[in-house]
């Protein structure tokens, strides 16, 4: 959303977010005007996995959140009166702008609510996800334009979330990767590679970790004991994500680097022979138009991840970590296995050349200038 706001900035537009938690604090920190709702967010413990119980136990706060979100979202509404509503697969700014009779555009790429595996043994689990994937979908529907940020099909990444669903399917509409576009400064590079001393010719591993704070640090850890391993084999940078970290390079080992916050990501994104990340859309969609492999390593239960990081497996970008306990030599082999056959950089620059021919953002930012006459 912040990408295509930027898009418009020399435009006459006036432009308002709504959100909540890291996120408005992001856009408040770029300088847009944001309205602070109440957080609706699933509940993570303290290994970094999503908690199914706890969860479940917060659905009565979830159902007080979402109806002050409403309310906030009304009184905002009226009171910017706005001419078009753009909702990041955020039901509530959908709903009021729906109640109001404002044009809506919804922005998703996960329709239905994926369950965890180990809930998808009981029957009543599926039955349960297939209704709760219509009775989104008809929702979703309310919005004048769906659009889906990926790949048409058959290179679909969020495929899971999104396919099967009588209610919507016929609406989707593909308008190719939002991430950000890859404009790489050639002499800004040469200066990462230089103060990280990395060797060009030596394979390059970039763990980029990123998702709810409580997942991160579980993830770094195993990424370090994992790389120590290979240390004579690779080097590598590994990034923590943490937005107010310390953005200057800690040397770790001998051929390794920690940052907590890495503020020249898409610079590593441009030299590393792999990429070891969560199974987010928005970043394994980074890792496609970098051309890079991929390594995914989901949040334990967390459905839509495992749903992208399966289909990443299965069109040969890749490989799927999703080994429980996660342990480092699980990642370390699966680092191995795809420095050693070139089938998966050759699936990734065909990825790549796909995704050059659909730009998210310009496409989204045209639909937008549809509504504003």
């Amino acid at each position: 959303m912040l990408m295509i706001a930027q898009q418009f900035r020399s435009s006459k537009l006036t432009i308002r977010f709504s959100s909540f938690g890291e996120a408005a604090e992001y856009l408040l920190l770029h300088g847009y005007e944001c309205t602070v709702v109440p957080s609706v967010e699933f509940v993570w413990n303290s290994e970094g996995h999503f908690s199914i119980g706890h969860s479940i136990a917060n659905i009565p706060k979830y159902f007080v959140n979402f109806s002050r979100q409403i309310n906030c979202e009304v009184n905002n509404m009226i009171e910017f009166n706005p001419d078009i509503v753009i909702s990041d697969t955020r039901l509530s700014p959908l709903l009021t702008s729906k109640i109001l009779q404002i044009p809506s555009i919804v922005i998703l790429n996960q329709i239905r609510l994926l369950l965890s595996p180990r809930l998808r043994d009981f029957k009543v689990a599926r039955i349960f996800e297939i209704i709760n994937g219509e009775v989104l979908g008809l929702i979703w529907t309310a919005a004048d334009k769906i659009l889906v940020p990926d790949l048409p099909p058959p290179y679909t990444i969020s495929e899971n979330n999104i396919w099967g669903m009588n209610s919507i399917t016929r609406k989707l509409e593909y308008v190719g990767f939002t991430s950000p576009k890859v404009i790489i400064d050639e002499d800004q590079v040469t200066k990462v590679s230089h103060q990280l001393r990395l060797n060009r010719s030596r394979p390059i591993v970039f763990v980029h970790v990123s998702g709810p704070i409580e997942t991160r640090m579980p993830l770094v850890r195993i990424a370090m004991d994992a790389c120590r391993t290979l240390n004579q084999d690779i080097q590598y940078i590994i990034s923590a994500g943490y937005p107010s970290g310390n953005p200057q390079p800690k040397k770790i080992h001998e051929s390794g680097w920690y940052y907590e916050w890495c503020p020249v990501r898409d610079e590593i994104f441009s030299i590393s022979d792999l990429l070891v990340l969560r199974g987010g859309h928005t970043v394994i969609s980074q890792a496609i138009k970098f051309g890079k492999p991929v390594i995914a390593v989901p949040i334990e239960n967390h459905g839509e991840q495992l749903g992208n990081s399966q289909k990443i497996a299965n069109i040969g970008l890749g490989v799927a970590v999703i080994d429980r306990p996660l342990k480092p030599r699980h990642l370390a082999d699966a680092i191995k296995l795809i420095l050693s056959d070139p089938k998966y950089e050759g699936k990734a620059r065909q990825l790549m050349e796909l995704s050059k021919s659909l730009d998210g953002i310009d496409n989204i930012v045209n639909i937008i200038r549809s509504y504003l006459k």
